[in-house]
């Protein structure tokens, strides 16, 4: 087995990099989602994103990874047999567009 020393660093696609406070913040149980806790903080965070946004209308957030966005993205926008233009600018850009492909959208 290899025992890996020292900070370790995520290697994906945005600022992942976390300060210690972050990490120590994460070292806390969990709280349960059906709680009165989880709730005023939930209503306390989507009030704040309002702001953020500017607006008074419900804020929506889509939990999913970046993929899932991608997805959510194609399939309420087009439908099979529609075209759409993609710029091809790396890995990430040809994963999106053969999903595309495979939801029937012409590329």
């Amino acid at each position: 087995m290899t025992i890996l020393r020292g900070r370790q660093f995520l290697h994906t696609p945005g600022p992942t990099n976390m300060p210690d406070r972050i990490l120590r913040a994460m070292d806390r149980p969990a709280i349960d989602h059906r709680s009165p806790e989880f709730k005023q903080l939930s209503d306390e965070c989507f009030e704040g994103l309002r702001g953020v946004f500017k607006t008074k209308s419900p804020v929506l957030v889509f939990p999913s990874a970046g993929h899932g966005a991608w997805e959510a993205a194609l399939v309420n926008t087009c439908s099979p047999g529609d075209t759409v233009l993609m710029a091809e600018t790396g890995a990430f850009s040809d994963m999106w567009k053969r999903m595309a492909e495979a939801f029937g959208i012409l590329v």
